[in-house]
């Protein structure tokens, strides 16, 4: 199955997430298929917190992509 999930970069308390499409067999930070945004959850000032390709989600949803549960409730937010 596909699924849209928050694959974790960043450095040792300073965390920072690609929104990706991948195949659920894949380990969580390896291979995927496209990366349709990312997540800053500690961005200050004027840095971005979140950006979303929109319209590769709506399209990989509508393939039958399942999103996480982290990745909806971080869209609700955003």
């Amino acid at each position: 199955m596909v699924v849209i999930r928050m694959a974790r970069g960043g450095s040792k308390k300073r965390p920072f997430y690609k929104l990706v499409v991948a195949d659920q067999r894949f380990s969580a930070t390896g291979r995927f298929i496209e990366q349709v945004g990312f997540y800053n959850p500690i961005a200050r000032g004027q840095e971005e917190k979140l950006r979303v390709d929109q319209a590769r989600v709506d399209h990989w949803v509508s393939e039958g992509a399942q999103m996480s549960a982290r990745v909806k409730s971080v869209l609700k937010q955003g």
